[in-house]
């Protein structure tokens, strides 16, 4: 079987990766991926190893790398450079922010848990087709207001 054969078109790429074919033109655009080459009619088609190219970039993208970050990254390593420290300080970092998500969340569910026994309580002292106001309660939450406030960080 001759190299040429062994390519892949854009769907079986696809596929293979479980990303849309529209991704994968964008993963071109953007640097990720190296532009295919091209049949005499223009179809793109894939060497064997985009499998594992596409598979690396969804990998780091769960990670938290941006497409920018990932795409300053390979550009590097495609040059010859040894990215390393950074791509290693970068996940020490995102570690980071995992932890302070995780802090976050578990307060905000133990705070969830107390607001639920409260709630069951004041419906429990409640008749019934009256209102309960639950929903007025929210903003006596410390762990709710806090969830609020905070946006996402990005590295």
């Amino acid at each position: 079987m001759k190299t040429a054969d062994r390519r892949l078109g854009p769907r079986e790429l696809a596929s293979r990766t479980g990303v849309s074919t529209d991704t994968l033109r964008y993963y071109e655009r953007r640097g990720l991926i190296p532009k295919p080459q091209r049949t005499g009619s223009g179809y793109r088609r894939y060497p064997p190893e985009a499998v594992q190219s596409v598979l690396l970039i969804r990998r780091a993208l769960v990670v938290g790398f941006s497409v920018s970050d990932l795409a300053r990254v390979l550009a590097e390593r495609d040059r010859g450079g040894a990215p390393c420290r950074w791509v290693r300080d970068f996940v020490e970092r995102r570690l980071g922010v995992l932890d302070e998500q995780i802090r976050d969340l578990q307060a905000l569910r133990a705070d969830l848990a107390c607001l639920v026994e409260e709630w069951g309580v004041r419906l429990a002292a409640t008749r019934r087709g009256r209102r309960a106001h639950l929903l007025d309660r929210l903003a006596d939450r410390p762990a709710i207001e806090r969830a609020r406030v905070r946006r996402p960080r990005r590295l």
